[in-house]
């Protein structure tokens, strides 16, 4: 009877964990021992003691119990060493032990071949086989991903490190050169400004733009940042705003496109550093766009590029 209605609770479970939690709880609860009915009054008290202690979540006790009832009743051992099996591999138990419940259901099928629990054993046996290399697995898997991820970081740091020494050369190499930049590449969307030399990058700035810097400029206090070819045609070393270089804002097609919509296209679009008196705001400023359609800097980098970027310079704007 017993092991019918272990198989078909077994034959009912979907596969995997709960499954294997239904197995310990139909093998538990359907143990006619643990609730009375034995021939001998202590050994039946202990059982009942057992089955409390199981119940309470004190599967310690219960334990204790089990030892007690082999120890002065071993004609009902192979139940008892059954259901030490099913304590000590039971879900919920916080020390789980599986080789201890293999040891417990193997002792059943090797000394007790005519125990009406052999069967029901053997089946213990393999599910819990089955649990310790799944957990096996398990504990492999996650020791690969905790190496996978210090390999990472180990790289990660790596990559920082040389990030910061190529940055250290740039710098080296840039107070080095002489040469004038021809060319000034403005990325609006990257929020990115290049320096470019024969096509070789000089040096590379984060920059902030027109508080509305989608799109190309249209009109006058749009405080949109233009897109386009220009040149830089004019400088002032006495700017408002830390120095400042002058676009060629508004070229042939910007005048068309304002005189097609009936308004001033404006102008005065400058690459420039902060505002004076706020230059210790530094490369923070970049996190916003701020200008109303100009190009900005911090006062340190605006230095670089009035140095290096002389007059006549080509500047290009992409979205």
């Amino acid at each position: 009877m017993r092991s019918s209605v272990i198989k078909t609770a077994v034959g009912k479970c979907p596969k995997g964990g709960d499954g294997f939690l239904l197995l310990f709880l139909v093998g538990f609860l359907v143990v006619p021992m643990l609730v009375g009915g034995c021939s001998h009054t202590d050994e039946g008290t202990l059982s009942q003691e057992a089955n409390q202690f199981f119940n309470q979540g004190n599967y310690g006790a219960a334990l204790g119990k089990y030892e007690e009832i082999i120890e002065h009743h071993p004609e009902v051992a192979d139940r008892v060493l059954f259901e030490m099996g099913i304590t000590y591999a039971y879900p919920t138990n916080a020390q789980q032990d599986y080789p201890k419940a293999l040891a417990c259901f193997q002792k059943v099928v090797s000394d007790y071949p005519e125990s009406e629990y052999r069967h029901d054993s053997q089946m213990m046996i393999l599910q819990i086989q089955n649990a310790i290399l799944k957990d096996q697995t398990i504990a492999k898997q996650q020791t690969e991903l905790v190496t996978s991820r210090q390999v990472l970081k180990s790289n990660a740091d790596e990559i920082v490190q040389l990030q910061e020494k190529v940055v250290a050369l740039e710098e080296k190499v840039f107070t080095l050169r002489t040469e004038p930049a021809d060319f000034v590449l403005i990325e609006k969307q990257a929020r990115r400004l290049t320096l470019f030399t024969n096509g070789d990058v000089i040096k590379t700035y984060k920059i902030a733009l027109g508080g509305n810097p989608v799109g190309p400029k249209v009109m006058q206090g749009d405080n949109k940042t233009p897109e386009g070819i220009y040149t830089i045609d004019s400088r002032n070393g006495n700017s408002g705003f830390h120095l400042a270089l002058h676009i060629s804002y508004p070229n042939d097609e910007d005048r068309r496109r304002a005189r097609e919509l009936g308004v001033s296209p404006g102008g005065d679009i400058m690459i420039h550093g902060l505002k004076n008196g706020f230059s210790e705001l530094g490369a923070a400023h970049a996190e916003v766009d701020w200008t109303e359609g100009c190009i900005a800097v911090t006062n340190q980098e605006m230095e670089e590029i009035y140095r290096f970027v002389p007059n006549g310079t080509i500047v290009e704007i992409l979205p």
